[in-house]
């Protein structure tokens, strides 16, 4: 046992927890058919947690995409084998009920929560949950000495063995496994859990938008104040970065919590959840771009938008979505 899951466990019993954390957790994981916004879920698992992180039951359920499954060779899953799976609405209220007043656990929980929020707007339904967690960002706060923030670095860290990497029902079971003496070492410290707000897309579209609209009459996006196709959230003023700029991105390096980081353009993923998931990482998503932005992030840097102009003119960094998306799963600690 480490030094953290001792002062973890002593908790449990010697401390009072703390009286502003959650009252239970659903520890999610959902395989898909790829990363863009419109890929679809093709399996599902639950963890239900209770306050102190002990498991309370499971649920795991395969899903049928009712279109190509996509990276067979990571999930396993096949057409054959989803050919049968019950389509999302016909399991949509019975994973409500595990989401259900509690918090949604995963690992790099944006991107959980954006395919969840999705599937249950195409569904014409909402997800009943209101708030995230991601382990990342609470491995991070924790200040966990671990190699890089893969789910199976963080998985040896607590001597958690993967039976099934990329199956939804073991890398849930992974995580809650991982997630309760994290949890125990946040409350030991009485550390602020980094909880994010989950709001719900009130419809959809998949039909891909061409370029970015402006929002309704009253800033809001689809079923919010004006109508916008894609089911967008809700437009909203992100907390500050709380590190310092250490810079400009260097080519074949790492980004660097506190780097500035502007979007140009239209991209796969929903802008929003995409720019989520850069404050999660610690960066700050700039709305412009002067000399101290860091990195430009574009899938069209020929373009002529102003961004990608201002890029050319300072010299700025410009890398694309995808390559921006890999970056993300090591981002360095700020300095200090």
């Amino acid at each position: 046992m480490t030094m953290l899951e001792d002062h973890a466990t002593a908790v449990s019993s010697a401390t009072p927890w703390p009286t502003a954390y959650p009252q239970g957790y659903a520890v999610v994981d959902v395989e898909t058919t790829g990363l863009a916004r419109d890929d679809r879920i093709i399996s599902a698992a639950v963890y239900r947690l209770d306050a102190r992180g002990e498991v309370e039951d499971h649920w795991y359920t395969l899903v049928n995409p009712e279109r190509d499954p996509g990276p067979v060779w990571i999930h396993g899953l096949t057409s054959d084998v989803l050919e049968g799976a019950p389509l999302f609405a016909e399991v949509a209220g019975e994973f409500a009920e595990r989401l259900d007043g509690r918090v949604l656990v995963a690992h790099n929980a944006v991107f959980d929560w954006q395919m969840i929020a999705r599937e249950y707007a195409r569904a014409e339904r909402e997800a009943p949950v209101r708030q995230r967690l991601c382990t990342i960002a609470l491995s991070k706060e924790l200040g966990l000495p671990l190699p890089n923030f893969k789910l199976e670095s963080l998985a040896a860290h607590f001597g958690v063995v993967q039976q099934r990497a990329h199956h939804a029902l073991d890398d849930a079971r992974v995580l809650a496994e991982a997630f309760r003496p994290s949890l125990r070492a946040a409350a030991a410290d009485n550390v602020r859990l980094p909880l994010l707000e989950c709001r719900p897309l009130t419809e959809w579209s998949d039909t891909p938008r061409i370029g970015r609209q402006a929002s309704g009459p009253s800033g809001g996006y689809g079923g919010y104040g004006g109508s916008r196709p894609g089911g967008w959230r809700p437009a909203r003023k992100r907390p500050a970065c709380p590190y310092p700029n250490p810079g400009r991105y260097t080519d074949g390096g790492p980004l660097k919590q506190g780097m500035r980081v502007a979007f140009s353009g239209d991209t796969s993923t929903e802008r929003e959840l995409l720019e989520d998931r850069a404050t999660e990482a610690g960066l700050h998503v700039a709305t412009s771009l002067s000399r101290l932005t860091s990195l430009l992030v574009t899938n069209d840097p020929a373009s002529g938008t102003s961004k990608v102009v201002k890029a050319r003119q300072f010299g700025t960094p410009v890398v694309d979505e995808a390559a921006f998306g890999q970056l993300l799963r090591d981002v360095a600690p700020a300095d200090g």
